[in-house]
């Protein structure tokens, strides 16, 4: 039987142009390369699971490359790409600052760094979350850093960059990665079903693209434990299942609900969703999120930054039509005034009932205050 491998690391890019979502930063690093204009020191900076490290290999790489290709990538066929593609590498070391955080590992770091290579143009040195890297361990690694020989690279890696000693980060030319776009993740997770023969529909994507929070490894695990539970076949509703996330087709049918003032369907709904398990913040922070999508998608403008997919987007649309801009934006409110107190309130339940019998009469409190309004000028 074959090992098995994750997705996050079958499909790990090993290359500058399989970097998903972080194009400025590839582009960028492929001219420092091409002009001959590469720093000494690199941080790549951003949230976890957006693709640092595997930057940090990929240009690492490439720049110890004997035989660059013309579009600035590691050919894979030298010495010095086999060497790293079996991990056996002498001039890429990777160090984890979690577990290495002493000055007495930074200072054995520093004494290998008086010796050049033996074969290969570069040394280099990848420190993963080097934020962890105690205040004696950052003063040891200052002058190295600083003044390095000319034939040695540093590259740090950190999720949490406003830790690190402001003397580091003057040493170093910072990459800030972006958290990856839902739309970027969703195509990679299609790219990756058809590779894989699973069917899969763009609804469960999705969802799985907005609960990773922009990070594609999360959107890997999640996508690996999802498809071995659905057996090839990923659906809507087994995603929900399995993510415990509240369907859409709530959201809708509240909205309608609110709308035609049916506060009997109201509680309905809500008595339904809080046996399911979810909390009632949850809840309304779902239902502030859809009169948010209902408000930009009443303006073409604002239409493309919806991240749904376009089945679910076609309701918005029918769905807006129905509902004014004063009602959403009160319901917002109220949404939100509902969440701020929620952690305070001894009665959760009711907290959460109140905010949706107010957004139930939204229309008839507007439309009371206009008439007032009316009878006050004649």
């Amino acid at each position: 039987m074959a090992e098995y491998i994750v997705s996050a690391r079958k499909y790990r890019p090993a290359r500058f142009k399989d970097m998903v979502g972080q194009e400025h930063i590839s582009s960028t690093l492929q001219n420092a390369i091409r002009t001959g204009q590469l720093a000494h020191s690199f941080l790549f900076c951003g949230p976890r699971g957006v693709g640092k490290t595997t930057a940090a290999r990929i240009l690492a790489k490439t720049i110890n490359c004997e035989n660059i290709t013309p579009d600035i990538e590691a050919c894979n066929e030298c010495q010095s790409c086999k060497s790293f593609n079996q991990n056996s590498s002498f001039n890429i070391h990777e160090l984890d600052a979690a577990s290495n955080n002493s000055v007495e590992d930074i200072r054995q770091l520093v004494e290998q760094v008086r010796f050049a290579p033996q074969a290969g143009r570069y040394k280099i040195y990848i420190i993963d979350e080097v934020h962890m890297l105690s205040q004696g361990a950052f003063n040891a690694f200052l002058k190295t850093l600083e003044e390095p020989p000319s034939y040695c690279k540093f590259i740090l890696a950190t999720t949490e960059k406003h830790k690190i000693l402001p003397t580091i980060l003057s040493r170093c030319q910072i990459f800030d990665f972006r958290r990856i776009p839902i739309d970027t993740i969703v195509g990679h997770l299609r790219h990756i079903c058809q590779l894989e023969g699973i069917e899969a529909e763009d609804d469960a994507l999705h969802i799985i693209a907005q609960k990773c929070d922009g990070g594609m490894r999360d959107a890997l695990s999640m996508f690996d434990r999802l498809s071995s539970f659905a057996g090839g076949k990923l659906t809507y509703e087994s995603v929900l299942k399995n993510l415990n996330v509240l369907d859409y087709d709530y959201f809708f049918k509240v909205t309608d609900a609110l709308l035609t003032e049916d506060m009997n369907a109201l509680m309905s709904y809500l008595s339904e969703i809080l046996k399911r398990g979810f909390e009632g913040d949850d809840f309304i922070l779902g239902l502030c999120e859809h009169f948010r999508n209902l408000l930009f998608a009443k303006n073409i403008d604002t239409l493309r930054l919806m991240e749904v997919s376009d089945s679910i987007k076609k309701r918005y649309l029918e769905q807006t039509n129905m509902a004014s801009e004063s009602f959403l934006i009160n319901c917002l409110y109220l949404g939100n005034q509902c969440d701020v107190n929620y952690k305070q309130s001894k009665n959760k339940r009711l907290s959460v009932e109140l905010a949706l019998i107010k957004m139930c009469y939204v229309n008839a409190t507007v439309e009371a205050a206009e008439a007032s309004k009316k009878k006050a000028l004649v």
